[in-house]
């Protein structure tokens, strides 16, 4: 590595070898390789965490979430999922989710729907709208109960090719929700960039409802933003039931977030998905393998 660094800056360059650099690069490319099959090999995984409606007082859907164990030892998506977004590996774990979930979802209640994030590298690979069809009729899964969510990063990257496959998406019948809303420069412009169905706002602001009269502000801001559009708006990140009583009191009408139930296989969840209870308002939280 000091080499290649060496040969980069010139004939009468240097560089210090450092170990602990070396390291970490030798990691992540062995991480980057060790991506490339890992839902073939089965070590990826699909967990599942609940929404709430707060009217119906019950679990309403599951947002799909990917897991990854390698060598015995489940790695955290902030580790994982960036480095196979620059690899390029995104692509084939964004596609086995959208199948896995859509699989799963085909059977449970129809009263209960799945959401699965979507990255900028499945945007501008132009073939996701016909993914998307294609693993609606192989499940069986009604397109209405499918929610695909993009983050604003994702839109301002290339906004008019982007939208045009959402629209292609959202024509099939599936829902389009606009994730961590509140994070990014731009979001009310993202806003008038494509016809969302689904809010979420940042859990950031979440945190900060009881402490910071500025976020209690934001939030009905965006929940009045939301009425005026006729688009739900979901608060994520909800961890208390002091949050989840001020979120009620101020007209939002879905939750998700640790309060609710954190991350966790399907088969934890088997009350909701099995029966039509369940307030999670008042109980404790479903418990997962590792954090969400």
């Amino acid at each position: 590595m000091a080499l290649y660094q060496v040969k980069s800056t010139g004939r009468n360059g240097f560089a210090f070898f450092n170990t602990e650099i070396n390291e970490a690069q030798l990691a992540r490319r062995r991480m980057e390789a060790e991506l490339r099959g890992a839902c073939e090999r089965g070590e990826m995984a699909v967990h599942y965490q609940p929404l709430f409606e707060i009217a119906s007082d019950r679990v309403v859907g599951f947002e799909a979430l990917v897991r990854w164990r390698w060598n015995g030892e489940e790695i955290s998506p902030a580790t994982f999922i960036p480095i196979a977004e620059e690899s390029g590996s995104i692509i084939e774990i964004g596609r086995f989710v959208l199948r896995e979930a859509c699989r799963e979802a085909a059977g449970w209640p129809a009263k209960l729907r799945v959401a699965v994030n979507i990255s900028a590298l499945q945007i501008q690979d132009g073939g996701l709208p016909d993914l998307v069809a294609t693993v609606l009729e192989e499940t069986g899964l009604e397109a209405g109960r499918l929610e695909l969510e993009v983050t604003e990063s994702l839109l301002l990257a290339n906004a008019e090719a982007a939208t045009e496959v959402l629209a292609r998406i959202r024509a099939l019948g599936v829902t389009i929700s606009l994730d961590d809303f509140g994070t990014g420069y731009s979001s009310l412009a993202t806003l008038r960039m494509f016809p969302f169905d689904k809010i979420k706002l940042d859990r950031s602001f979440v945190n900060d409802l009881g402490r910071l009269g500025e976020a209690e502000a934001i939030v009905m801001a965006v929940l009045g933003l939301g009425r005026a559009l006729d688009v739900s708006v979901v608060a994520e990140g909800v961890e208390t039931k002091e949050q989840a009583a001020m979120l009620r009191e101020a007209g939002c009408s879905l939750l998700q977030g640790y309060l609710i139930g954190r991350p966790a296989p399907i088969a934890r969840f088997s009350a909701e998905v099995g029966r039509d209870v369940t307030s999670r308002m008042t109980k404790t939280p479903i418990p997962a393998d590792s954090p969400g």
